[in-house]
């Protein structure tokens, strides 16, 4: 298959770009798998992201009532469209899925959305943090990541993985690292290993729909300057600074140790400090 594949980008003067951070499932045996774990129901509709060449996409219309694939280079997407020989329920969308509503995408497809994604490597952060606000109207997300992101993400308090993405993901949604996948799985090969994360919004839902933002900002300070007390860190990255007399009596109203640091918090934890910080 990994032959198929370099055939077809080859014929179509195509390659795969680094700068976009494309590595492009090969076995379509392992995309029949991803879709199953997807959860999907008939009445779902799925956004893709990154569909490459297709081969999610294919195992995707099975399971799913639409698919909108969001790809961003405009090579890809005349393949797909041209000879991918894709359902008529697929619906391929030639942009940035940093920078395209995904919310109004999201409302026109319907009340039960999934997203199911090979996420470029480049961008997964970002795009997970897009996914967080769109949580209200996704029933779930499963994706594909870089093996380290997948374990940042499911990180436990104390850990050296533990940071502001496990802490916002823990605060909305439950994340599972379901299996992993090898490089040979991809083309080309990239030199780490891909885990496959499923993540479903909590319900219900721990904070109100605009909170997130206010939230992570007391969070992201927190972990600004890891080797600090969190009462520094904190002093350090908001703005305005916190009073440090206010600061020690907001920790001692909620039982946490002045000399903490960030990662020693719990998420639920960071949450009361952030709502006392910025009510």
């Amino acid at each position: 298959m990994r032959e198929s594949v370099r055939a077809q980008l080859a014929r179509r003067g195509l390659a795969a770009h680094r700068r976009l951070g494309q590595n492009f499932l090969v076995d379509p045996a392992i995309a029949d798998q991803i879709a199953e774990r997807a959860g999907l129901e008939p009445g779902d509709a799925v956004i893709e992201i990154g569909p490459g060449l297709g081969v999610l996409t294919r195992a995707l219309p099975a399971r799913a009532r639409q698919v909108a694939a969001i790809e961003i280079d405009a090579g890809l997407v005349r393949a797909l469209v041209e000879e991918g020989g894709l359902p008529d329920r697929v619906e391929v969308i030639h942009a940035d899925a940093l920078e395209i509503d995904l919310d109004a995408l999201a409302r026109r497809l319907g009340p039960r959305v999934r997203v199911v994604a090979n996420l470029p490597y480049s961008v997964s952060s970002p795009l997970l943090r897009r996914l967080l606000d769109l949580r209200a109207r996704l029933r779930g997300w499963l994706v594909l990541l870089q093996r380290e992101v997948a374990l940042r993400l499911a990180a436990r308090p104390g850990s050296d993985d533990y940071g502001s993405l496990a802490v916002l993901h823990q605060l909305c949604a439950r994340v599972e690292r379901l299996r992993s996948l090898p490089p040979a799985c991809f083309h080309p090969s990239p030199k780490v290993t891909s885990t496959l994360v499923r993540i479903t919004p909590l319900d219900p839902a721990p904070l109100a729909d605009d909170e997130l933002p206010r939230i992570e900002s007391v969070v992201r300070a927190a972990f600004g300057q890891r080797r600090k007390m969190l009462v520094n860190a904190l002093r350090a990255g908001l703005n305005p600074s916190p009073d440090l007399e206010a600061l020690h009596g907001i920790l001692d109203r909620l039982g946490i140790d002045r000399r903490a640091r960030a990662e020693a918090l719990a998420p639920s934890q960071h949450l009361e400090l952030a709502r006392a910080l910025r009510p």
